[in-house]
């Protein structure tokens, strides 16, 4: 009986980030937040690209881990969490026009379709507390900043219109720490799993460590290594190297965090 109450509380606290970001309280990264559960990276796109995505997803699992896919013009996600409505639950969106991300904003209600289906996909973010656990915390998250991400050279496989560069996440560690690092973080596949490159990181197409693509940058210090995990901002490198006509996003950082357990 106690146990059940601990996994309801536990639980509650994923509803209640939730709904401050409903609530407009929390407009921020959601990095940190509801230890235990896992985030999800969400991308609504009109039912006539949904199957060409799907597939995208399926070809492409390290970066796109699919968590769950939404019912046409649905906003909830029932095997998320209860009473989820996607259009009001991140903390902060996207709306893309033509490849372009013209809109910021705090829900989608206004815009919503009833022809968009929802994907959520894993995120990076849900291995983080299993770092901080073993004295790893990511410097990103003791800064109470949000996590650096980069396009790289590697290309996706392709499907359909949804073609374009993998995005990672960077956390810096010592480099007695980077084994550690790796074996604690392959334990979550459906949150990107192990890195997929560790260290230099021209390697991957990036020249400019300092200057992330997406998000806030880092220091890497003396006797330390990058690493970089796939990162679910790749479709939205997708949605814009490709003009896709319309879709919503996450904003980088900015996640849905449901009831599954990491």
């Amino acid at each position: 009986m106690e146990t059940q109450s601990v996994e309801q509380r536990h639980r509650g606290q994923a509803h209640a980030v939730r709904l401050a970001a409903r609530s407009g309280t929390l407009r921020g990264p959601t990095s940190g937040l509801a230890d235990g559960f896992l985030q999800g990276n969400v991308i609504a796109l009109p039912r006539a690209l949904a199957s060409d995505f799907h597939r995208f997803c399926d070809l492409n699992p390290r970066p796109c881990p699919l968590l769950a896919v939404g019912a046409p013009g649905d906003p909830s996600l029932p095997t998320l969490g209860a009473e989820i409505d996607v259009r009001t639950d991140v903390p902060r969106y996207r709306v893309w026009r033509d490849g372009i991300a013209v809109d910021d904003r705090s829900d989608v209600i206004d815009v919503w379709r009833d022809d968009l289906v929802t994907f959520v996909l894993g995120c990076s973010f849900s291995f983080e507390q299993a770092l901080a656990a073993e004295g790893l915390t990511p410097r990103h998250v003791a800064a109470e900043r949000n996590v650096s991400m980069y396009r790289t050279s590697i290309e996706c496989a392709a499907s359909g219109p949804f073609r374009g560069p993998l995005v990672v996440s960077m956390r810096p560690y010592h480099d007695e720490a980077v084994d550690r690092v790796v074996a604690i973080t392959s334990r979550f596949p459906l949150a990107h799993g192990a890195p997929v490159h560790v260290g230099d990181p021209a390697a991957i197409g990036i020249r400019d460590l300092p200057s992330p693509d997406y998000g806030d940058a880092v220091d890497v210090l003396p006797g330390e290594v990058p690493l970089f995990w796939a990162c679910g901002v790749t479709p939205q490198a997708v949605i814009a190297r490709m003009r896709i006509p319309f879709a919503i996003t996450h904003a980088p950082g900015c996640l849905l965090v449901t009831d599954l357990v990491a």
